[in-house]
């Protein structure tokens, strides 16, 4: 047995120790190593052939470092691994005992087969790795069977945490006129997850919002500048967006932003100069003020403003603003940089209200001249021309060049042009835009029959301004070619008299062609050709895009054969020519002399005219007519399921208590029924109909015998006798429902102990013997006493 090899094993053991011993140095072959897999190992001295010596090392525990994946979602436990000591022979002699960090709430085992799991979902950037012990110990004494081995259980890193940014929003400055590729600043943000495991915690940069202005380094996130000499006059504030994206910014990763708000600061980089008009300005708005000084008051102060001469003729008026005494130069006509940039003008004003007695000691007016500066504004790229329309045939390849486009900067700088299309108009993408010479060409194939136009808008940019954009409609109309081939123009069935004549034309069809050829339509009918030799009907083309179909005999049998299918090709006039073949479907029919169709076959034949009145109302006819058949069926099968009641009584048992009167069968009997007699097969009447049904559709029960085990031979008549009437009753198709009361009334047959009274016997009172009562056991010694004694005067108890 196991325990005797463990005690011979011991023996041994114990005599190579004293052995070792007495040899000196055999302390030295027992020893506890604690280094790598901890637990016990005991090695024993040998030697092989050359004389080396040979250990044997007892394994200690068997298991390896854990690993558990954070934030798991499942429904049960979290497995982590398994402990397991090589003393453990699996009797269950063995527990396992666990400690250390989260043992018995984080961390359970399994004291029985060292399972280990967890029972919370667990964080690593809370808690990266736990700390546990483990100790197999005896059952019974709880004593350690091995040294308490020390285990990790690591946390596998998820990418479950977004990169963060250190700020947000972030305020910065930059010089104006800044060379390209200036630093302005440099973000960063950190990611929760495990940056020594996989790629959640590799940040890659990138800016969302921002371009054309700035830049970001994908892998440090220095912001530079993306265009030289930005000017601050022209734009002092940027907003850039900057986006941060983990899993090195592969799909999937999760991502985080920040704010960055730059503002150009401020350098002497412009001269001092008079104020100038912007070309911009529209007709009616103010371009100069004037204000010219008079030493008088109040209405003698007053003065009027007028233009002696302009080098720009009725380009601009002038007039006194009462309140002020100023004189407000206003335009009247848009202004062009380009075309002219400036103007002089001659100003004169003079006293409102002169006074005549001092006209000759002081001028009355005075004169200045005013030179005004036309300011160049930026402005967007014009078109030459207000709108485009182009032309491509529909069988053109991808790639082919529809038309072009062209835009130039009306400005001095006369700035490139950037042409894109506005993919709002384009949403499938069918047609595209060369960025640089504004050819439009085709992405995909066209089909006239599904779009013969589309209409989409080229926008044209200025490459130094993008915010400068222009916008002009492109209508390109798609050519037809020849590549649909004609038709049916509808579905045709006819039929043909039994007596028709040869050259009767039976139907006339017309074709139908999805294409739209510029001189119109020209079809060609005609017969199939593999059919033409034994064909039963002709086909005679009209000229004029239909064509008749004709018989061919002078007669048809709807007996021998009730259908014809007639095929007719049709050929367009186009190049190529395209052609199809249709079926027309031609039945027979028996006709009256008039050619009026009086009888087909089984099959229904629907002409293109449609139906008369007179057959519409026949079909309602026949359908309602259908309806009350249905409606009647469904009474009558409705009145059939009626049945007269199973019971015919004036209690209904389903609802109401039923008592029986019925005389029980003894002393035994004390609920009126009598279970001796069930106990006697003999009270059993075979042909005893049941009262709850009608005794003609009663079918006679079947006798079944039921075998029973030996446990239940005692009171087998009973049992017998119950299973019969419950296997009568599931096997009767006129049983009454399972919720009906059926009953068994038999009356008992009286007590097994027959009568104690002393009316019906036979014999006298003296002789009756009543000593066999005091065999019937303890329940009779009363009655036994009572009439199996004598008193002592020697009467008789009665």
């Amino acid at each position: 047995s196991e325990q005797f090899q463990f005690v011979r094993t011991v023996l041994l053991l114990l005599v190579l120790w004293a052995y070792l011993c007495s040899h000196g140095d055999g302390l030295r072959a027992l020893k506890r190593t604690t280094g790598g897999r901890r637990g016990v190992a005991l090695t024993l001295m040998g030697q092989d052939a050359n004389g080396v010596p040979l250990r044997r090392s007892k394994r200690g525990w068997m298991w390896n470092q854990f690993f558990l994946l954070e934030e798991y979602t499942g429904l049960d436990n979290q497995y982590v691994g398994k402990l397991h000591s090589d003393g453990d022979r699996g009797d269950g002699s063995i527990r396992y005992v666990l400690t250390g960090d989260g043992a018995g709430t984080l961390f359970i085992i399994d004291e029985n087969s060292g399972d280990i799991h967890a029972t919370k979902r667990l964080d690593r950037e809370e808690k990266a790795y736990y700390t546990l012990r483990a100790k197999a110990v005896n059952r019974i004494t709880n004593t350690s069977l091995e040294g308490e081995s020390e285990f990790i259980i690591k946390i596998h890193d998820i990418n479950d945490n977004e990169p963060k940014f250190t700020k947000d929003p972030y305020f910065t400055h930059v010089p104006e006129m800044s060379p390209l590729g200036t630093v302005v600043m440099q973000v960063t943000a950190t990611d929760a997850d495990d940056a020594t495991y996989g790629n959640s915690a590799r940040v890659v940069y990138s800016i969302l919002q921002g371009q054309p202005y700035f830049s970001v380094d994908p892998n440090t996130g220095v912001i530079k500048t993306a265009l030289p000499n930005m000017d601050r006059e022209t734009k002092e504030n940027y907003v850039v967006v900057i986006q941060a994206k983990d899993m090195a910014g592969q799909m999937g990763g999760l991502s985080g932003t920040t704010t960055v708000s730059i503002t150009l600061s401020d350098v002497n980089d412009n001269p001092p100069r008079f104020p100038k008009t912007p070309e911009s300005s529209e007709p009616g708005s103010t371009v100069a003020v004037l204000r010219a000084t008079d030493a008088d008051i109040g209405r003698n102060a007053e003065m009027n403003y007028r233009i002696t001469s302009s080098d720009g003729p009725a380009m601009f008026n002038i007039s006194t603003n009462r309140s002020t005494q100023e004189g407000v130069i206003t335009l009247r006509k848009p202004l062009d940089f380009e075309r002219k940039r400036s103007y002089t003008l001659r100003i004169q004003v003079e006293n409102s209200n002169p006074d005549p007695r001092f006209l000759r000691y002081a001028a009355t007016t005075d004169e200045a001249t005013v030179k005004l500066i036309v300011e160049d504004v930026d402005e967007p790229p014009v078109f030459d021309r207000v709108s485009y329309v182009m032309e491509v045939k529909e069988d053109s390849a991808v790639g082919t060049i529809v038309g072009s486009v062209s835009a130039t900067d009306p400005d001095s700088s006369r700035s490139p042009v950037r042409y894109s299309i506005d993919r709002r108009t384009d949403m499938d993408r069918v047609f595209n835009v060369h960025p640089g010479n504004g050819s439009v060409f085709m992405l995909r194939t066209l089909d006239r029959e599904e779009n013969p136009w589309h209409n989409i808008s080229v926008i044209a940019t200025e490459f130094n301004n993008p915010r400068l954009i222009s916008r002009i409609p492109v209508d390109i109309r798609v050519l037809d070619v020849n590549d649909n081939a004609p038709t049916f123009a509808a579905y045709y069935e006819t039929f043909v008299c039994e007596n028709a004549k040869a050259n009767q034309r039976i139907q006339t069809v017309s074709a139908k062609d999805a294409d739209e050829p510029i001189g119109g339509h020209r079809f060609f009918f005609s017969l199939a050709h593999e059919v033409s030799g034994k064909a039963n009907f002709t086909v005679r083309d009209n000229k004029d895009n239909t064509a008749g179909i004709l018989t061919r005999r002078n007669s048809y049998s709807r007996l021998q054969r009730s259908t014809y299918l007639v095929p007719v090709v049709i050929s367009d006039g186009d190049f190529p020519m395209q052609s199809s073949t249709n079926t027309l479907t031609v039945r027979v029919c028996t006709c009256d002399r008039e050619g009026n169709m009086q009888l087909c076959n089984q099959e229904a034949l629907v002409l293109t005219a449609g139906l008369s009145t007179g057959a519409l109302m026949a079909i309602i006819i026949c359908v309602l007519i259908l309806l009350l058949i249905v409606v009647l069926f469904a009474v009558l099968r409705r009145q059939q399921r009626k049945k007269e009641p199973l019971i015919i009584s004036k209690e209904d048992v389903r609802d109401n208590v039923v008592s029986y009167n019925d005389e029980g069968g003894g002393e035994e009997d004390t609920q009126a029924f009598d279970i001796g007699t069930l106990r006697n097969p003999e009270a059993i009447e075979e042909t005893k109909q049941r009262r709850d049904i009608k005794p003609e559709t009663l079918n006679p029960p079947i006798r079944r015998t039921v075998v029973l085990p030996p446990a239940y031979r005692d009171n087998s008549d009973v049992r017998e006798f119950i299973n019969q009437r419950l296997q009568d009753n599931d096997q009767d198709p006129t049983a009454p429902p399972y919720d009906s009361l059926a009953t068994y009334a038999y009356e008992g047959s009286g007590s097994v102990a027959e009568s104690l009274s002393s009316l019906g016997s036979v014999t006298t009172e003296g002789d009756q013997d009543y000593n066999y009562l005091s065999e019937w056991g303890p329940r009779f010694r009363k009655l036994a006493d009572m009439y199996g004694g004598e008193d002592s005067d020697g009467y008789r108890d009665s």
